[in-house]
């Protein structure tokens, strides 16, 4: 890999930038100052940029605690977005995996890994998505029916049969734990809207066998363990 992709891959800056940080004597390359940009770099050299060691790192993996009010996008220029939350990255190509809604809060995955993202979101492969939500009046059994055969939202789209565990049911306000297998737009809040509930809080809870960490608190992010990526690409 060349020296200057190597550095702007770890967020060093832009490609531009990292190359004039190099010509300017920067950077050294196994001990010694390397001024040429497209300097052969191995997996086994040392890189140092203004004495701090540089590690290269391929892929990425965050779980975060998306809360409410931020986008999910990797980049947005009016407002906050999930991957401004993840501070301690070192991938610029970072994205998150699916959609969370600006009001929704809950699960959310970042990584650079497209192949991953890939599997978990294609309809075809049919990975358990958990919400909790929140809707103002009952579920009843007839809803719950609905949702297990394949509930019609509007413009005609059908949602693949989705399983609800009911929480609690008062005529006012229902909770429950709703599990779905794909992720179109506004999948949630379109299935209730259906049956004529409106979904007053929702949160996702997990995705595949990912679970939320609830320690981490809203705005929270760690790196998965290495059992929790083996898992997910299992």
């Amino acid at each position: 890999m060349r020296l200057d992709k190597f550095l702007a891959d770890m967020g060093e800056g832009s490609r531009s930038q990292v190359k004039e940080a190099i010509r300017k004597g920067r950077v050294l390359l196994n001990g010694k100052i390397i001024k040429n940009p497209e300097e052969k770099v191995k997996d086994t050299d040392e890189v140092l940029m203004d004495q701090r060691k540089i590690t290269y790192t391929s892929m990425e993996y965050f779980m975060l605690y998306k809360p409410a009010g931020i986008l999910s996008a990797s980049k947005d220029r009016m407002a906050p977005t999930v991957l401004d939350l993840i501070t301690e990255k070192k991938r610029k190509d970072l994205f998150p995996v699916g959609r969370l809604d600006k009001d929704t809060e809950g699960l959310l995955l970042i990584t650079n890994d497209g192949m991953l993202a890939h599997k978990l979101l294609s309809p075809h492969n049919h990975v358990p998505k958990i919400y909790f939500v929140r809707v103002n009046g009952m579920i009843t059994d007839e809803i719950k029916q609905q949702f297990q055969t394949g509930i019609v939202m509007d413009k005609g789209e059908i949602a693949l049969p989705a399983n609800i565990k009911l929480l609690s049911c008062k005529e006012a306000e229902s909770e429950a734990e709703l599990t779905i297998y794909e992720g179109k737009f506004h999948q949630v809040k379109r299935m209730f809207a259906a049956v004529g509930l409106m979904v007053l809080y929702l949160k996702r809870l997990s995705m595949g066998s990912l679970i939320l960490d609830e320690s981490l608190g809203k705005g929270g992010f760690r790196p998965l363990s290495r059992r929790e990526i083996e898992e997910l690409k299992g």
